[in-house]
């Protein structure tokens, strides 16, 4: 017998499916079988239909939610979920199917302890007693406006999201909720009939936004999917997803770089953003303040005003606990900073991490960008800082009181991650991958300087993919034109995550890119082998039609 918090009540059994590796669902794990995809993961090839997944929580993606809610309703999901650690990501997709769908499966958070001594195999059984209703939780303080949200005096869409944020709130330990100033939404991208009937539900119910809202990357390029061959069931599903966000009043800014608009918010700005390197840069490197919010609470919150403060809305919640040190040549190239956000995001796990030695390289915030999205993709943090760089570690010796873990990047460890990234053989290259996360007007910039005067492989297609307005800003400066005329294709609204055949084309054996985080999702998500490289070798790569494999200079003397 072994017990632990009931986080969701109910019964189930099954034999038991372990791993002390976090998993994120997104990415990790197929919507529509259930089976692992995340070709890095001890647990890849298995299927979770009927086992009891025992985890220590998630990593990477926001939208891993999604994933669970439909698992749940498709009947590929697990039998129950044990963790080791509370955590919000694969919660809120069981939460959602019980709250909207009226389903549901346990879920258990065992600790540290009891999680290390479950039985690696074999039959479990997991049962539970209810945990305290969201509007009855007694830690949790409601001002007069939250409890008119809970009565429904604001609406029925507005009620039901309350619902989910108090037992969210709950589980975050928060004692009190906060006024947010703007939400990011991410639950638009579309994972199945699931979140497109949630997303139908609250607006059917009157659901309105009360905060300035923008829309994540969704799963197509909203209008040209018809003309890129998309299969039309598809297509029209997820643009009726993204429709269903914009009736409740969120901007179609369809981006999954929101702090590239020019309504990026400010230093201590309290915030809602979900989608993983968003959440990642907004803590980071402006300043702002918000948790890793998960798909489906984010639209909640931005229908009601209000988000638990708990998480890295908080002071306390923002200290580093592990310090990464290492010592980085004066010459590194742009792929650099995706490899060591991607290293980062392994040794930290869940823990913020402070790192140190890269500061007298002034990374841009290209750099910055490239390295969030890789390191969100391998921790589950919500932020990290760099020591002489990030705004709250602007000093090396900020954090020196606290009794911080320490890790020395060692000569092994950065060729180890570069091979975990390259995982085909060097040789041909059939695409040519960029813009995850979108692409930023100086990264276009840079692409055309590249490519100026040189003529592109035919059998290697190049394709971009970046927010409208970016767009509109690259083509203004001349950029796209120049860019068009090399072979480049460049695709808004959607990202390198949720693009599938035929614009990724069916003979396509290799794919590379200059993105640690699509070079580690790209094998489950595309089905294909992937390269990583710095922009420049995949500008090479485009030309000869070949990746060479040789390492850059940085790493071989680091």
């Amino acid at each position: 017998m072994i017990n632990g918090q009931v986080i969701v009540a109910g019964q189930a059994e099954g034999e038991i499916l372990f791993s002390d590796v976090p998993l994120s669902f997104w990415g990790g794990v197929s919507s529509d079988t259930g089976e692992v995809i995340d070709r890095h993961h001890p647990l890849s090839g298995e299927r979770l239909a009927g086992r009891v997944l025992a985890i220590p929580g998630s990593r990477g993606s926001c939208s891993g939610s999604g994933v669970v809610l439909e698992l749940i309703l498709n009947g590929n999901g697990p039998a129950a979920i044990l963790l080791e650690r509370p955590e919000a990501i694969i919660t809120l997709g069981v939460i959602v199917a019980q709250e909207v769908f009226g389903v549901s499966i346990p879920v258990h958070c065992l600790g540290p302890d009891s999680f290390q001594n479950l039985p690696k195999t074999g039959p479990v059984r997991v049962s539970g007693t209810p945990p305290l209703s969201p509007d009855t939780v007694p830690a949790i303080t409601l001002s007069e406006k939250d409890q008119a949200l809970l009565e429904g005096r604001f609406g029925a869409a507005a009620q039901v999201a309350m619902h989910i944020v108090l037992r969210m709130a709950a589980i975050e330990g928060a004692t009190e909720l906060i006024d947010i100033t703007q939400a990011h939404i991410d639950g638009c991208i579309y994972t199945g009939p699931g979140g497109l009937a949630f997303a139908e539900r609250l607006r059917d119910l009157g659901g309105k936004v009360v905060v300035p809202t923008t829309l994540n990357a969704i799963s197509v390029d909203q209008r040209r999917w018809r003309s890129q061959g998309i299969e039309s069931g598809f297509g029209e599903a997820a643009s009726r997803l993204a429709d269903a966000y914009v009736e409740m009043g969120a901007q179609p800014s369809f981006t999954c770089a929101p702090y590239l608009l020019d309504t990026a918010p400010k230093r201590d700005e309290q915030i809602v953003w979900a989608e993983s390197n968003a959440v990642v840069y907004a803590n980071s490197v402006l300043g702002a303040r918000t948790m890793k919010y998960p798909d489906y609470l984010d639209i909640c919150i931005a229908l009601t005003g209000r988000a638990p403060k708990a998480g890295c809305h908080l002071d306390a919640q923002r200290q580093p606990a592990l310090r990464i040190s290492l010592t980085a040549p004066g010459d590194v190239d742009d792929s650099f900073y995706p490899l060591i956000g991607y290293l980062s995001g392994m040794l930290a796990s869940d823990d913020i991490p402070i790192i140190d030695g890269i500061g007298h390289l002034a990374p841009d915030t290209d750099a910055l960008k490239a390295f969030g999205a890789a390191f969100a993709t391998t921790s589950g943090a919500p932020m990290f800082h760099i020591a002489g760089v990030t705004p709250e570690a602007r000093d090396a010796g900020d954090f020196n009181a606290l009794p911080l873990r320490q890790h020395r990047v060692s000569h092994t460890d950065m060729p180890r991650a570069w091979g975990e990234l390259n995982g085909a053989d060097a040789g041909a290259i059939d695409l040519i991958a960029l813009g995850n996360p979108h692409f930023s007007a100086t990264e276009i910039a840079a692409l055309a300087g590249l490519c100026r005067g040189r003529t592109k492989h035919a059998d290697v297609p190049v394709i971009v993919t970046c927010g409208r307005w970016t767009l509109k800003q690259a083509r203004m400066a001349g950029h796209v034109a120049a860019l068009e005329s090399f072979g480049v294709q460049f695709v808004t609204d959607t990202c390198w995550c949720m693009i599938i055949e035929p614009l990724i084309p069916p003979h396509t054996r290799t794919i590379m890119t200059n993105s640690g985080k699509y070079a580690h999702y790209g094998p489950g998500l595309s089905g294909r082998a992937m390269r990583f490289g710095s922009l420049a070798a995949c500008v090479e790569a485009a030309v000869s039609g070949r990746d060479t494999g040789h390492l850059p200079g940085w790493i071989v003397r680091s």
